[in-house]
């Protein structure tokens, strides 16, 4: 779920109260999207965007469907690549507030190239960074060799409400979630659909790749195995693989964690839409008592 600041350990504190106020008040106007696109490469974040643990941060979600959405429409893009691998460095919490996205071509082949882009907030040093893969594509050129459905489609699971979260508006009331194993609340690997209720950029059409990027990396949160009131356990890096986009609405992640004594963890995630299997996705897991 991205990085956690100090802030978000005082849970329902007065100054949080206090900083929600004006994270409120700030973007007030931009109830439509994660983000608003104000200009070339400049957008405004939303309080949908916000994380569980601190009101002035971003869940990384957002975040990284942003990136991944700057490499795929950066200027020059081919037509005839996809992404195939996205890595992502969370270098601290993502502000909600004005931020900057920049890109670059780090090779370009025939069949490949990688692309590298950077987020950050307005006139700052970056706090997000993702290195893409993307492969050229062409349609039915080779046989494909696919799993079909292996989970319960998200029509016959209920809903499954977040953990509980000391603001009313945020990333866990921008995404409908529904648990066909496990909970939020619940320690043990978890699976769960999720669904944007909200458009990545306001006013613009959301992508297949923002549905998987957006919810990717929640699988943290879906397979904790630690107590959140005594333990850390936090990711500064995510790493989603794809050897297809996702149809439909829904993208399912089935996530496990596993933690080694000395602190390092690791949630890994299948991913799935409703026509089957479409990639995997990783988390590197801080983990550490709190006091």
């Amino acid at each position: 779920m991205g990085a956690e600041s100090d802030a978000g350990r005082e849970v329902g504190s007065d100054a949080e109260r206090h900083v929600e106020r004006d994270v409120e008040r700030d973007v007030e106007r931009d109830v439509d999207g994660f983000y608003e696109r104000v200009g070339a490469g400049r957008f405004l974040a939303g309080v949908h965007t916000r994380g569980p643990w601190d009101p002035g941060s971003q869940h990384a979600g957002p975040p990284a469907a942003l990136l991944g959405r700057a490499i795929e429409e950066r200027p020059g893009a081919r037509d005839d690549m996809r992404i195939a691998r996205i890595t992502y460095e969370i270098l601290r919490p993502v502000p909600i507030g004005p931020l900057e996205v920049t890109t670059s071509v780090l090779r370009a082949g025939r069949g490949t190239e990688v692309v590298e882009a950077a987020l950050a907030p307005a006139g700052a040093a970056p706090v997000m960074l993702a290195r893409a893969l993307r492969i050229r594509v062409a349609r039915e050129s080779v046989p494909a060799v696919v799993p079909g459905p292996e989970l319960p489609p998200p029509g016959e699971v209920g809903v499954t409400p977040f953990f509980p979260v000391p603001w009313e508006r945020g990333y866990h009331a921008a995404m409908e979630t529904r648990f066909t194993e496990g909970a939020f609340v619940e320690l043990g690997p978890g699976t769960c659909w999720m669904r944007m209720k909200v458009p990545l950029v306001a006013g613009e059409e959301t992508r297949p790749l923002d549905r998987v990027l957006v919810a990717a990396d929640s699988g943290n949160g879906i397979s904790s195995v630690m107590d959140f009131g005594r333990y850390v356990f936090v990711n500064g890096d995510l790493t989603v693989h794809l050897h297809r986009h996702p149809v439909g609405e829904w993208v399912c992640v089935e996530a496990r964690t596993s933690v080694d004594g000395a602190g390092i963890g690791l949630a890994d995630a299948r991913l799935h839409d409703e026509k089957g299997p479409i990639g995997r996705s990783a988390q590197s897991l801080y983990v550490a008592p709190r006091g």
